[in-house]
């Protein structure tokens, strides 16, 4: 799954938010209602809509109908394609610190 700068922008401010965090956090133990996902914080059923709305416009998490039941689910693709992302910068930067590393010591070998 490719993200795009849109897609990232979704995802990283809707994980902006402390309790919507928390709310992928509980969502990656398995499905939870809303009512579930609730249930620890201090805060509205209307806030806890609105968090949900956030997290599915973001594409983190989905939402399915069993019977009177609605659960949210986490969707892992989506965590996975933010993680991708992270480490092409994180692997490219240790890159470069290896390549700093091996000058210094290149460097240093010569001063003694």
């Amino acid at each position: 799954m490719t993200v795009d700068d849109d897609q990232l922008d979704r995802s990283f401010a809707a994980l902006a938010d402390p309790v919507r965090r928390a709310m992928i956090a509980r969502l990656s133990r398995g499905p939870a209602t809303v009512n579930e996902l609730a249930e620890p914080f201090p805060i509205t059923k209307q806030a806890v809509s609105r968090h949900i709305q956030v997290l599915e416009a973001a594409g983190l998490i989905t939402r399915t109908r069993d019977g009177q039941r609605r659960p949210c689910h986490l969707v892992p693709a989506a965590l996975e394609a933010l993680t991708s992302w992270i480490d092409e910068y994180r692997l490219e930067t240790e890159r470069r610190f290896r390549r700093m590393d091996a000058l210094l010591n290149t460097v240093k070998e010569k001063d003694q």
